[in-house]
């Protein structure tokens, strides 16, 4: 199936993006640890070009873990400095400031011998909606910062954020990009919510939702919904559906429901940590 999700505002936080650039030292980019290829921006690498770069894999609580593991060693050698982080969890996000004061040594280091000492480095948040930036910038911070939801595009607008004498955050809205090139990348991003539900064929994401999992972790829809997962993932669905009674008129599965509640499963881990994809397949 087709997605593509580009709305204006997404044109006018770009070009926001190009010019406040010229004011950061280090910018910190967050992706999904379920996703963490297809939830990275290729946009945010020709905005950050010469810049020092932090990647956080957010939502790692979410995902398998030995996966997640193989990602972190997957960006570290194309130069990224890399962590696996619960958002949510403020005691994980101690490992980002000395990461931050790695990544920027060497403009310390600069400014030192010139003569300027203690100025905070300038670090800029940015990442594709729904990533959880807003919820990273209230536990890094310790304080409610930035406006947080569980609905892309919450963030609307930019705001600098003191976090401490060594430290300022620009937080940044989340973009996409334009053109989804690989239709398996829209895909993945419609799965964990990065793109509006309101914009999908539900169904159609929720049926290939059940074909991924089917295949690469056999047993888990078994184990959550009782359901064979023999026979086309539209069979699959309709069980599930009866299964948990969301039925229109006549006692017929509604597919919408039923699908919605799937999704809402997967993202909630009802479903346990699941990756939906892995470095030797990009």
């Amino acid at each position: 199936m087709q997605l593509q999700w580009y709305p204006g505002h997404m044109t006018k936080a770009k070009r926001a993006m190009q010019e406040d650039i010229k004011l950061i030292d280090v910018v910190i980019e967050l992706v999904d640890a379920r996703i963490p290829f297809s939830s990275k921006n290729p946009d945010i690498d020709s905005l950050a070009s010469g810049k020092s770069r932090i990647l956080v894999l957010n939502k790692a609580d979410m995902a398998e873990q030995a996966a997640t593991k193989q990602w972190e060693k997957y960006y570290e050698a194309k130069g990224y400095f890399a962590v696996a982080v619960n958002a949510t969890k403020r005691n994980e996000l101690k490992a980002i400031h000395p990461l931050i004061q790695k990544a920027c040594k060497e403009k310390i280091e600069r400014d030192r011998k010139r003569g300027i000492l203690n100025r905070p480095v300038r670090a800029m948040i940015a990442g594709i909606p729904n990533v959880g930036k807003s919820t990273f910038i209230n536990s890094f911070a310790g304080k409610s910062c930035a406006k947080t939801g569980n609905k892309p595009g919450v963030t609307k607008g930019k705001q600098w954020i003191r976090l401490n004498k060594q430290v300022e955050l620009l937080d940044t809205p989340g973009i996409l990009w334009p053109k989804f090139e690989d239709p398996a990348v829209g895909l993945r991003l419609a799965f964990i919510g990065s793109i509006k539900d309101e914009l999908l064929n539900r169904t159609e994401v929720a049926m290939e939702l059940i074909g991924f999992i089917r295949k690469s972790y056999p047993g888990k829809i078994e184990q959550l919904y009782h359901v064979g997962e023999t026979g086309k993932p539209e069979e699959i669905l309709e069980r599930i559906g009866m299964v948990r009674k969301c039925l229109a008129k006549g006692e017929t599965v509604d597919f919408e429901r039923t699908s919605a509640l799937i999704l809402d499963d997967f993202r909630h881990t009802r479903l346990g940590t699941l990756s939906l994809e892995f470095p030797a397949a990009v």
